[in-house]
């Protein structure tokens, strides 16, 4: 199956125009990573994380609020505790982060406020399997460990691409593949920290696995424009580089476009537990498949032109 053949959109000629909405786009996500910061689960910050149903079995009560939840909660000594929903509010399912290592004891504590605070949302149900579903304990030292390997990994995976990458191309290639990898992954956790949604280690591997997802993106348009270079030698860098995005449009969007109706399944169908894994997914196809046809191979011309490099590019490139 072939879409968007022999068309020939101008990407490099309104690359001006794509890198002023990108440059805003990031500032944007920077803004809200340093304004409202990062939601760190207990995965990485340590503490007790509970998740609790509260739809109330009688079809005529209204579904619980978050903040009679929260008051009930801090009033009954959890002061700095967060409470959050998990999908979609009229469902009333909340996760409850505290502070804390004794997990056995907070699960009592918090059900039995429940019990005595909120018995119109409980009666008649099971606090310890219809209302408490989840209990996770996590120690704050484990917790800061576990970020920082996290971001370890990402540095180190970063790195090792950067270095195949010029291997197989050159370093401008590797580098601003790099560029195009961190604004995608900047991007979506820039949506989630102005959301407050969690990041949780579901959040994790969906980063890597978009980054993963969009350096092969990048690599098909690289390697397309590498083919190209052998072809079209006399014609000038602009047309070639783009002709090469073009090429590649249809795999592109075709790719993309098959990923993007799974991972769309997974958002309506899946469930809360993987509700906001599937959205970073979703944010990371599109955001990574945009910066495939506009960023990166534009970020590259642009390094090789500013840079008088132009001929020797073209040679080297040619003889591979």
């Amino acid at each position: 199956m072939r879409i968007l053949q022999n068309v020939n959109f101008p990407f490099v000629q309104s690359r001006r125009i794509t890198y002023v909405i990108a440059a805003l786009a990031l500032i944007a996500s920077v803004v809200g990573i340093f304004v409202c910061g990062l939601n760190w689960s207990t995965d990485f910050t340590g503490g007790v994380s509970a998740v609790i149903n509260m739809k109330p079995k009688d079809p005529g009560v209204k579904p619980l609020n978050i903040d009679q939840l929260r008051d009930v909660i801090r009033e009954g000594g959890f002061k700095e505790s967060e409470i959050q929903f998990i999908g979609n509010p009229a469902d009333a399912t909340f996760q409850i982060k505290v502070e804390g290592s004794d997990a056995e004891q907070i699960k009592e504590k918090i059900l039995e406020l429940v019990r005595d605070n909120l018995d119109d949302y409980v009666k008649g149900r099971n606090l310890q399997s219809d209302v408490l579903r989840e209990v996770n304990t996590v120690g704050a030292k484990a917790g800061a460990e576990m970020r920082t390997n996290v971001i370890t990994a990402v540095l180190i995976a970063l790195l090792l691409m950067i270095i195949y990458i010029w291997i197989r191309f050159e370093f401008t290639f590797g580098l601003m593949a790099i560029v195009a990898l961190f604004f995608n992954v900047v991007l979506v956790v820039g949506v989630f920290a102005w959301t407050g949604k969690e990041i949780t280690m579901q959040i994790i591997a969906a980063l890597l696995t978009i980054v993963g997802y969009a350096i092969n993106d990048t690599i098909v348009v690289f390697d397309r424009i590498r083919e190209d270079l052998r072809l079209y030698r006399k014609d000038p860098i602009e047309s070639i580089f783009n002709r090469a995005i073009n090429s590649t449009l249809s795999r592109t969007v075709i790719t993309g476009g098959s990923t993007l109706l799974t991972a769309f399944a997974l958002y309506f169908f899946g469930g809360a537990v993987i509700h906001d894994f599937a959205l970073a997914i979703i944010l990371g196809i599109v955001i990574g498949t945009l910066s495939s046809i506009f960023i990166a191979s534009n970020l590259v011309l642009d390094t090789i032109k500013s840079t008088r490099l132009e001929q020797k590019s073209l040679k080297h490139l040619s003889k591979k």
